[in-house]
């Protein structure tokens, strides 16, 4: 069932409405859209927020991992508190405060190759805010099979990455880019990540979804974002499709 705005709602997001580019098609369409996250770390956290106060209608936060006290460092939506609590069900709370008119859900578990393939097709939109290749790999192959846009994202030390998806046939795909390279052999908590680089790139995935959604400005599918948090600069390249990808390749075979 299609929502249309109602008088609150039209007061809520007016100022999304005095976009021209935007107008009522497009936040109605953020209404109507129903987004997965899959990842409530430091990406997820600064995504998330921006979900939820633009009005996508139906957002599912996913993450079996618990609060640590290293977290808060970068994990804005935690607090002391909530130390060893679930990340996706003391998000939840939060995010229901900020808006409590959308749909919000939490799945407190690592999600499979089975359960994404069977989840995915239920939403608009993914938007992968993990932290290892494998579960990556597993999502871009459930948004592959799906026909589901992804919006990726990364971050580790100064540097950040962005990449848009949009998942058609004959598109290139995440394990296009992701073959090109193994594991990272460090983590955040070997490497490092400096606090803000996370909430650049997570606000920056928020954007990339609601302009995506709501059918607004470029949706600058398949270009690579990189971004150096020491300059401040950022790089973009075009991502090519593997004519060997075991993923999108045969999708579209």
């Amino acid at each position: 069932m299609t929502e249309i705005i109602s008088n609150m709602q039209a007061f809520r997001y007016s100022r999304h409405l005095m976009l021209p580019a935007m107008d009522f098609r497009g936040q109605e369409a953020l209404l109507n859209s129903k987004v997965l996250l899959v990842g409530m770390g430091g990406l997820g956290c600064a995504a998330a927020p921006y979900l939820v106060a633009s009005g996508i209608g139906k957002l599912t936060l996913v993450d079996d991992d618990t609060i640590d006290y290293s977290n808060l460092q970068r994990q804005i939506l935690y607090r002391e508190q909530d130390v060893g609590q679930s990340k996706v069900e003391t998000a939840l709370r939060q995010l229901q405060q900020l808006n409590s008119e959308i749909q919000l859900d939490a799945l407190k578990q690592r999600l499979d190759v089975a359960t994404l393939t069977a989840l995915v097709p239920a939403y608009s939109m993914v938007l992968d805010c993990t932290d290892n290749l494998a579960t990556r790999n597993a999502i871009n192959q459930a948004c592959v099979q799906a026909n589901i846009p992804l919006v990726s994202a990364a971050a580790i030390r100064f540097e950040g990455q962005l990449l848009s998806l949009r998942n058609a046939p004959n598109d290139p795909c995440y394990h296009c880019l992701s073959q090109l390279f193994g594991e990272r052999q460090l983590s955040c908590m070997e490497a490092g990540i400096l606090s803000p680089v996370v909430g650049v790139i997570g606000v920056m995935q928020a954007l990339a979804a609601v302009k995506i959604l709501a059918q607004v400005g470029d949706a600058e599918y398949h270009q690579l974002k990189l971004f150096d948090g020491l300059t401040g600069q950022w790089q973009a390249f075009t991502l090519q499709k593997a004519a060997n990808c075991p993923v999108c390749g045969t999708a579209s075979a």
